[in-house]
């Protein structure tokens, strides 16, 4: 593994350690399948206690948020889920960019306070600022989290174009190469002693949005299999986070869908480009539908590009597995706004990661790791 991030990674797990501690009709680019591929009867009386639980809720990083889980009674995944929900909607106000709370200094506070004053916030953020800065360079710089003063420009641009798709346009080239002069990572000032976070650039913002879902997943998976929770899948928006396997006596693994770039983003088998089987892992994509408006006919999505300030076209869409949900997330974005052969070497180059592109064409290409649990090349659930 590459020291660099074999540091990110050791200073994530120590920081959770510490720690202990829009609405969209499920823009999630995977869904989860019950698929029975096998029958372990030997097994079955083992799990014969554990039976399967989920609910959801809607109020946290604009999206919907899914829980299932195995457990030996619903009393008991109540419980969990209602821990899981709690710490969502805590880590949602810390991470948030559009909205201030009463008693809570959060991403909108430090914004706001842009060039004037450091701002001190919870360790969360402190955490989740730090991981982006050192990830920021294994990037190549496309996932950046001082990118906010140009992504709020495509941002509103891309609110109204939805609201009025009639008048809907592309934001001037100009005002975004103005905004871009203001995003220099070298200017998030973290001070870990104090606890502080200084942007040294008035007219610069934070845009947390590539990596802020999946930290915040990892960090509530965490926590919760601390707790004994750890036979279950946490599904936030796309960021997919699976605990252990599940305990049904048939799988040994859980499978996880991934969306056709084409199909509607249903829980349905059938607009599913293939399936993957994992456990204990994070599964993460970025694609081209989501987020998106159109402008003369043109789809324009979410994902922008540092370089050229537009949305990134190499991919319909990418899936990336890594065991953090957050280097998930982060790597999601970064892949897809990399051209193929630097894309590939990123992923290539980290270990335990995997990743699966989309093309344009729709033709598919995987990391070799990618395609033996992928049901299109033999996987199964059934697979210890």
């Amino acid at each position: 593994m590459d020291f660099a991030l074999g540091k990110v990674l050791l200073n994530r797990s120590i920081w959770v350690m510490k720690m202990k501690k829009r609405i969209s009709m499920l823009t999630a680019l995977l869904v989860f399948l019950s698929l029975f591929t096998g029958c372990h009867t030997g097994k079955r009386n083992e799990y014969a206690e554990y039976q399967k639980y989920s609910d959801s809720f809607m109020d946290t990083f604009n999206t919907i948020t899914q829980v299932v889980g195995y457990t030996k009674s619903e009393q008991e995944f109540r419980a969990y889920f209602e821990k899981i929900h709690r710490r969502f909607q805590e880590l949602h106000k810390l991470y948030d960019i559009y909205n201030s709370y009463e008693g809570i200094n959060n991403i909108k506070t430090i914004n706001d306070n842009a060039g004037t004053r450091p701002v001190k916030v919870d360790r969360e953020i402190i955490d989740l600022i730090l991981f982006a800065k050192e990830l920021y360079d294994l990037g190549e710089g496309k996932a950046n989290i001082a990118m906010g003063s140009v992504l709020r420009i495509w941002h509103d641009y891309r609110e109204e174009g939805r609201s009025n798709p009639e008048n809907a346009k592309l934001p001037p080239m100009g005002e975004l190469q103005e905004a871009a002069k203001h995003t220099d990572i070298n200017k998030v000032i973290v001070d870990e002693e104090n606890g502080t976070v200084y942007l040294a650039d008035e007219k610069m913002s934070l845009d947390v949005g590539a990596v802020a879902k999946g930290f915040a997943t990892e960090l509530v998976a965490r926590e919760i299999m601390e707790e004994g929770f750890t036979s279950g899948i946490i599904s936030s928006g796309g960021n997919i986070r699976v605990l252990g396997k599940p305990l049904d006596g048939v799988r040994g693994r859980w499978g996880i869908g991934i969306q056709d770039p084409d199909k509607p983003p249903i829980m349905d088998e059938e607009n599913l480009l293939d399936t993957i089987f994992v456990n204990n892992a994070s599964v993460v994509s970025s694609g081209d539908y989501q987020r998106y408006y159109v402008v003369d006919g043109k789809v324009y999505h979410h994902l922008i590009d540092p370089e050229t300030l537009m949305p990134g076209e190499y991919y319909r869409s990418v899936t990336v597995l890594a065991e953090d949900s957050g280097l998930a997330d982060f790597l999601s974005t970064a892949v897809f706004l990399l051209p193929y052969e630097r894309s590939r070497a990123l992923v290539e180059s980290l270990e335990g990661v995997e990743a699966l592109w989309v093309m344009p064409d729709k033709r598919v290409e995987a990391t070799e790791g990618m395609k033996r649990i992928m049901k299109s090349h033999g996987a199964s659930g059934a697979t210890e």
